[in-house]
Parts: structure tokens; C-alpha cells; sequence
């Protein structure tokens, strides 16, 4: 099969590969450029594991080819932390707050937080759980998810998160 040149932004760099115009964009990420955060789950775009930022949007890579992410700026799990390399609110806040447990939902979650923080600074617990509804975690009841990300709003926000205030 003929190969498509394709090019684009991932984590601030451009690059850019060759790919069968049926190669999903999870495993250019995966295969092609090392990106291992984005994990495949389901391959259905019913977990969400694979989540990633495009263009201002929460995108199942999964669902999406290689091809159609032509010119576009991809954010994965490895372009979240903060530019000195130390841990991102999100990172710290899933950290802190003990949001994981196996951890394999953990990136696209962490990347559908980010979205969600940038469309809501300041979420209730109500916005928290639907905006994070498409991506499922099997371990941990999703109690801490919700804090980590209440913890993270609340450190972008420069306000003092309390646990009990939640």
C-alpha cells in the first residue's frame, strides 16, 4: 500500500513520518515517533485510554488517522509536564490525591483533565465528572480522580484546596 507523507506539531516539535493512510493516529504516536503515554485500550473509543489534545480538543486517538491529523498540534502525556520537566498541576494533583492506581487510564485521563481545566478554570464536582465521562478507570472508583483534578483547579487557580471544602 502507498505510503502518505505526513507532518505535523507533537509536544511543541514538529514532525513528521510516513504512513499507510490506514494508520490510526495512537499508533503513530506509539510506533513511529516512541510515544508510549497514550495507551490502547479498548480500540474502540469506548475507554478513552488513548487520549490526546488536538487543536484544542480531547481527541480518542484511536479514532483518528495519521492522515487527518495533517498540520495539526498534538499534545500527549509526555508534553503535559511543566517546561523545567517538573510535574504539571494535574500530574501532581493525580500524585498528590492518589487519582491512579494501575495507572493505564491514567494519561488519557490526565489529557481530558487538561481539556477540561482549559475550558473551566474552576469546575464543580458535577462538571468534573461529566467532562471526564468518556474516559473509564477500572481501579479507582474515580472519588480521587475527582480530587486530583479539584486540586489541580485549585493550584492554577491560586487558591488553597481543602479537601473537606470539596
Amino acid at each position: 500500500m502507498a505510503k502518505t507523507h505526513v507532518k505535523m506539531k507533537v509536544n511543541g516539535a514538529e514532525v513528521e513520518g510516513l504512513v499507510e493512510p490506514r494508520t490510526l493516529l495512537i499508533h503513530f504516536l506509539r510506533e513511529n515517533l516512541n510515544l508510549t503515554g497514550a495507551h490502547i485500550g479498548c480500540e474502540t473509543s469506548h475507554c478513552g485510554a488513548c487520549t490526546v489534545d488536538i487543536d484544542g480538543m480531547s481527541v480518542k486517538s484511536c479514532t483518528m488517522f495519521a492522515v487527518q491529523a495533517e498540520g495539526a498540534d498534538i499534545t500527549t502525556i509526555e508534553g503535559v509536564a511543566n517546561a523545567d520537566g517538573t510535574l504539571s498541576a494535574l500530574q501532581e494533583g493525580f500524585r498528590q490525591m492518589h487519582g491512579l492506581q494501575c495507572g493505564f487510564c491514567t494519561p488519557g485521563m490526565i489529557l481530558r483533565a487538561h481539556r477540561l481545566l482549559q475550558e473551566n478554570p474552576n469546575p464543580s464536582e458535577a462538571e468534573i465528572r461529566l467532562g471526564i465521562s468518556g474516559n473509564l478507570c477500572r481501579c479507582t472508583g474515580y472519588q480521587n480522580i475527582v480530587k486530583a483534578i479539584q486540586y489541580a483547579a485549585a493550584k492554577i487557580n491560586g487558591t488553597e484546596f481543602t479537601e473537606a471544602a470539596q
